[in-house]
């Protein structure tokens, strides 16, 4: 297929800047890959996922470590005086350094289901983090290639300025030459220095706003905004599908991400019920302890030792009154839920919208496409019969003028219209939820 090479350098003094040339893929490559806004939903996801294993490590044993030392005033030693002995009898030593190191383990056997629920709802959710990472590298695609396709258009447009200011200072010297042959009147050749003049000002407006398309095209692709950037683009064709529009919209909400990651949400918010009503079941705890301390306290009398000793038992909490706290948690649980199935529901009928006015674009651009190129061809055809003519002195330079700018309005026009044509095209593709990149 033909390709048309799009090259914009801008020389400075003292150097030539180094040019990127970038084609559409690489161009998405590269702005994926520097996305700020990506990098944000990708800390999201891993976030999420943290989250999930701190929730799940609440279902295991938790085993803890202890240790402490203290140093203790000194008193006298326990000692009892018996009627029957002049010399007390000395039960334990004053033990004035302490040390105590303490190995436990807990493990939740019944919490009101509040774990098991808490984890499934966090699974749920870094579920729906994910997806919304992959629709966030969709709308980052398509900014990338709408900036792609606005850069191209600027490109293209400067360059039918540049042809028609060459042909415009060609017609006028051809035109001082009639002039010089008593062919034409000096306002004929005033006429076209005033249409050379309007031509340069289209020029300064159309490099304008070509700088500017560079500039955001650059930062699309996360680069700095003064990148002397160059884009290479196959020729555009407009190919048009034939699927049906109801078709279209029932694949948007089988596809769509943020539907996926809303459903999971939604699904999360049950288990976030369930979570806050366990406070109405009683939580059951199964631990034990292993101690080595000096002096063990459990050892009598106390010796300066270290001495080893364990313990096991079972835990039973339960909230009999807490003044409305479990129903409020429940309420607000349920609350979030009815919340996050209406937004369900309002993104359900915004996608059916944006998928219907999306293709109705697309194919009022693929019409604009038919015409303007029409148009085109029909105001080629006319420039080249009244330069014939012109030059045959059987045209008048106001026509000759009105044929040219009937050129270049019709150049913009289907330039204008190929660029509308796959910006649509991506973005109903977008909208259906196919991947674009």
């Amino acid at each position: 297929m033909k390709k048309i090479f799009l090259t914009f350098l801008v020389f400075t003094v003292s150097l030539f800047p180094q040019i990127k040339k970038l084609t559409l893929k690489e161009s998405i490559e590269l702005g994926l890959k520097n996305s700020k806004d990506l990098k944000i939903s990708l800390s999201k996801t891993i976030g999420a996922d943290a989250k999930v294993t701190e929730t799940t490590s609440q279902l295991l044993p938790q085993l803890k470590f202890n240790a402490g030392y203290s140093r203790l005033s000194d008193i006298p030693p326990f000692e009892v005086k018996l009627p029957v002995s002049p010399t007390p009898i000395r039960i334990s030593d004053v033990i004035l350094n302490n040390y105590t190191l303490r190995l436990s383990v807990q493990q939740p056997l019944f919490t009101g289901f509040r774990l098991s629920s808490i984890r499934s709802a966090a699974k749920l959710t870094s579920e729906a983090t994910g997806l919304e990472y992959v629709k966030e590298i969709n709308e980052t695609a398509f900014k990338i290639q709408q900036a792609f396709w606005q850069y191209y258009k600027a490109a293209q447009q400067l360059q039918y300025v540049n042809e028609n200011l060459i042909q415009t200072e060609k017609h006028l010297t051809d035109t001082k030459n009639f002039l010089d042959n008593g062919l034409v009147t000096q306002n004929d050749v005033l006429k076209f220095e005033v249409q050379y003049s309007n031509i340069k000002l289209m020029q300064i407006d159309a490099q304008n706003n070509l700088d500017i398309a560079r500039m955001a095209f650059n930062q699309a692709l996360g680069l700095s905004l003064d990148s002397k950037t160059e884009i290479e683009t196959e020729e555009i064709a407009n190919v048009v599908g034939n699927d049906n529009i109801e078709f279209l919209i029932q694949e948007a909400k089988n596809n769509r991400n943020e539907l996926k990651a809303l459903k999971n949400r939604v699904d999360a918010s049950d288990y976030n019920i369930s979570a806050a009503n366990a406070g109405w079941f009683p939580s059951v705890y199964l631990s034990g302890n292993f101690y080595y301390n000096r002096p063990n306290q459990r050892i009598m009398p106390t010796k300066d030792e270290f001495i080893d000793t364990w313990d096991v038992g079972i835990a039973l909490s339960w909230d009999l009154w807490n003044w409305g706290y479990t129903s409020a948690q429940a309420s607000q649980a349920e609350q979030l839920k009815i919340q996050t199935e209406t937004s369900l529901a309002q993104l359900n009928d915004a996608v059916e919208i944006e998928v219907y006015q999306n293709y109705l674009t697309y194919i009022r651009a693929n019409e604009k496409i038919n015409v303007s190129k029409t148009s085109l061809e029909q105001s080629k055809e006319n420039y080249r019969t009244m330069k014939e003519k012109y030059n045959a002195q059987l045209a008048t330079s106001t026509d000759l003028i009105d044929a040219e700018a009937a050129v270049l309005q019709a150049e913009t026009n289907y330039n204008t219209s190929l660029v509308d044509f796959q910006i649509a095209k991506v973005r109903l593709d977008k909208s259906i939820g196919r991947r674009i990149y």
